[in-house]
């Protein structure tokens, strides 16, 4: 058995490899890093929320990951320290501007993380408008959107039980060295990884993809022209320059609201109703029915799965060839058979998926056909646990670590505020400006909405109408 530190050491799983297919690339490795804050309307214990912060480490093992790269072997292992006693500082931003404030978190969001070092970092922060809770930042490849909040939920579950009545201490976490070793199974030439790894060869036998951009043709003529290719079907997937920034726009709660009632009247998640909406999108802006992008899948089926931590998100090419003839409702009924066809192979690696793809349809290398990545991530702060808490006000907000592999990453989230929508648009700087993002924003909600309003009419309308 392979130890380090007397620590039993793991593989990295094709979740965390997935995170090399791009940072190997960058310049900085902070492109690794997710930075998030949530704080609270309410005066905090500093010394209560640290032992709450602890005690969140002792219960959520993927928070006490180190990892290590072997030069012998030319492989990286991970392993779990026994206990975090690393100090938890306390920054009060009382006296600067909120813009300052976030500066400097953004700054802490862009210090990559080193071997055998903790891969993540805790603050307790009071904010200028006396917001009070925590900052946090880690690494990629042990934190995923889903395992960010539940890590901070546990720790203001733990705070509200230990300083108030009638709070109920929260339920167990799962354990990540097991869900590990359930991936390690899998990845072991599983009869369940050839069944997937067939799956996907089955689609990349269908005829050849195309490219559509967010501003029409633009990108694929470009590249048509350089390549002196007139049926070049791929385009470049980034800009070449890493820089990056996040973009957010915010949809309120009402509007949302709507959006989720109809999903739940026609029994479809509102994942599939953010693809048609983008999907629409590129289909006008293109006059093209065959739309291809990205689709991140969290991987949290069961509960060992939800509560393990770590980082499970694999993304994957999710192509859909839809007619303008059809329904709105018909379109997003034939994303939801699809998505839920997808699921089930969805623990393929990414990579090798990927990989797979550009060699079926001989891509160049850098070029694709997927214009953009999306995640939605419907887990809130708002679950059962914290609404004994009554109205005490949240507020969340993700850092940029300043790079971005690709040119363009979309992650809808909901604020703990008022369960509205967050757009945050990750883009590479050189791809896209803040005004073509917001225009795309507008768009898409314009095609939500129009759609859910008249489920039945056709696409080509819908389009004609917006």
């Amino acid at each position: 058995m392979k130890t380090r530190k007397g620590y039993k050491t793991y593989p990295l799983t094709a979740a965390q490899k997935y995170h090399f297919y791009y940072s190997d690339y960058c310049p900085g490795k902070e492109i690794l890093n997710v930075g998030s804050s949530l704080t609270i309307e309410f005066e905090l214990n500093v010394d209560e929320l640290r032992k709450a912060i602890y005690k969140a480490y002792e219960r959520n093992e993927s928070m006490r990951a180190r990892l290590v790269y072997d030069e012998k072997e030319k492989t990286w292992y991970q392993y779990i320290v026994d206990k975090e006693e690393r100090e938890i500082e306390f920054v009060d931003f009382s006296g600067k501007t909120m813009e300052e404030a976030d500066a400097e978190m953004t700054k802490w969001t862009r210090i990559p993380f080193g071997q055998d070092e903790p891969m993540n970092r805790v603050v307790i922060i009071k904010t200028p408008d006396n917001f009070e809770g925590m900052f946090l930042v880690g690494d990629h490849r042990f934190l995923d959107a889903q395992s960010l909040i539940g890590f901070m939920k546990d720790v203001i579950e733990l705070y509200c039980s230990a300083n108030f009545e009638n709070v109920p201490y929260p339920a167990d976490t799962r354990s990540y060295i097991e869900q590990l070793e359930k991936d390690f199974a899998y990845e072991a030439g599983s009869k369940a990884q050839a069944r997937d790894r067939e799956y996907f060869h089955k689609i990349f036998e269908a005829p050849e993809p195309i490219y559509n951009g967010i501003e029409g043709r633009k990108c694929l003529d470009e590249a048509r022209r350089a390549a002196g290719n007139p049926n070049l079907r791929a385009a470049p997937t980034t800009s070449g320059d890493f820089t990056a920034e996040i973009d957010i726009f915010h949809l309120e709660g009402e509007p949302t609201q709507r959006l989720m009632n109809f999903c739940e009247q026609q029994h479809v998640s509102l994942q599939c109703l953010l693809i048609m909406g983008i999907r629409t999108y590129l289909q006008k802006m293109n006059n093209c029915d065959d739309v291809s992008m990205m689709v991140a899948y969290a991987r949290r089926a069961t509960l060992s799965e939800k509560k393990s931590g770590g980082t499970r998100i694999h993304s994957l090419p999710f192509r859909t060839i839809i007619s303008e003839d059809k329904s709105f409702l018909e379109g997003i009924f034939e994303i939801r058979d699809k998505q839920n066809e997808i699921f089930r192979y969805v623990n393929i690696d990414p990579v090798e998926c990927m990989n797979y793809e550009r060699e079926a349809y001989n891509a160049p290398r850098g070029m694709g056909y997927e214009t953009m990545a999306l995640t939605y991530q419907p887990a809130t702060l708002r679950e059962k646990g914290l609404v004994d808490l009554g109205d005490i006000r949240y507020k969340t907000k993700r850092y940029g670590n300043g790079y971005y592999g690709g040119n363009l990453y979309l992650t809808v989230m909901h604020r703990p505020e008022d369960n509205g929508l967050d757009f945050s648009f990750e883009h590479q700087t050189k791809a896209y400006s803040r005004e073509t993002l917001e225009l795309f924003y507008y768009y898409m909600c314009k095609i939500m909405f129009k759609g859910i309003e008249n489920p039945n009419l056709k696409i080509g309308a819908v389009i004609k109408l917006i």
